[in-house]
């Protein structure tokens, strides 16, 4: 009987333990992240094949081009932000077939571009392996925001001098989840986020929760702006409470609002000012970036000045105002 007494304490024992284990989990994780406004930076890859030159189902801008290339046609790349801007610059001014893929389709898996063709006029490298592409002389003119330190050694290693032309604005955005009541930091606020200085929510005007501050991979052109947000301020590891937080992210504005869209998500104003079309123009907004159309300073291709004139012609700057960003002048 002393025998089947221990088994049934041992049991119960087991059972008991693995209940608390569960509610202990429970309360740290499972519970804490229920409705905590977490899931902010869900990692979302551009559809590539809603922004595919000659194609008429694609959401490219159209105007009329008084500039038609035929050859010599520039090799165009970018980041994921800024295809529909060189996208609809293929479009408009290139001729039909310039733009070719592997197999002579384009893969609906192919969120990296790895089916453009060698020969296509169109490439999709987005910023980290597209400025090693526009270095190696692999492609004319890469559409991106500011390079990280790394890129620009990577340059100066290789004795390459890149010209940097700005031809458009975006602004640097900061987002949470839809239900975190926080609708506006200040910039300081941001900075002592990233910090470590801030590491709860109540500590900005916020509710009782751990903030969980998301970056990019780095060398990316939300990451590098991000880097150089911060200045001279070095952004804090994370605590392993971090996973138990609400979350904030960061990217530009278009890349959120036009192209991800994801309903789940809510830009916030910074210094009371929300990154609006008006706000951007007017340079009321805090953080305001500028994107470039960058190429090799010896490239002799005749055709790079011809393009990028035109993008900075009136023509120019109306594709990048209907392709969702700001022109430059």
């Amino acid at each position: 009987m002393n025998r089947i007494a221990k088994q049934i304490f041992l049991i119960v024992a087991i059972v008991v333990i693995f209940s608390l284990f569960n509610m202990s989990l429970f309360m740290l994780l499972t519970g804490r992240l229920a409705n905590n406004f977490s899931n902010t930076s869900q990692s979302k890859m551009i559809d590539v094949s809603r922004f595919l030159p000659h194609n008429e189902t694609s959401q490219l801008a159209i105007v009329e081009s008084s500039l038609k290339l035929q050859d010599q046609l520039p090799v165009l790349d970018g980041a994921a932000a800024l295809v529909p801007v060189y996208a609809s610059i293929i479009h408009n001014v290139y001729p039909d077939g310039s733009v070719t893929y592997e197999g002579g389709t384009f893969s609906d898996d192919n969120f990296y571009g790895e089916n453009f063709a060698s020969d296509s006029k169109m490439q999709y490298n987005n910023t980290v392996r597209g400025y090693k592409a526009i270095v190696d002389g692999e492609t004319d003119i890469l559409f991106c925001a500011s390079p990280s330190k790394e890129q620009i050694a990577y340059a100066e290693e290789k004795g390459v001098n890149l010209v940097y032309e700005p031809v458009g604005l975006e602004a640097f955005v900061f987002f949470v989840n839809k239900n975190n009541p926080i609708n506006e930091l200040t910039v300081d606020q941001i900075r002592g986020i990233y910090s470590g200085k801030f590491t709860n929510w109540k500590q900005v005007g916020g509710v009782n929760r751990v903030i969980n501050p998301v970056t990019r991979l780095s060398g990316s052109g939300s990451q590098s702006a991000m880097d150089a947000f911060m200045g001279d301020e070095k952004i804090a590891p994370k605590s392993f409470l971090a996973i138990t937080g609400a979350s904030i992210g960061f990217s530009f504005r278009y890349y959120m609002d036009g192209i991800v869209e994801n309903d789940n998500v809510k830009m916030i104003s910074l210094n009371g000012i929300y990154p609006k079309t008006e706000n951007i123009q007017n340079g009321s907004y805090p953080i305001i970036a500028k994107f470039y159309a960058i190429y090799r300073a010896d490239n002799e291709n005749k055709n790079i000045p011809t393009l990028i004139d035109w993008i900075l012609s009136d023509e120019g700057q109306q594709l990048v105002e209907k392709s969702g960003y700001i022109r430059i002048n």
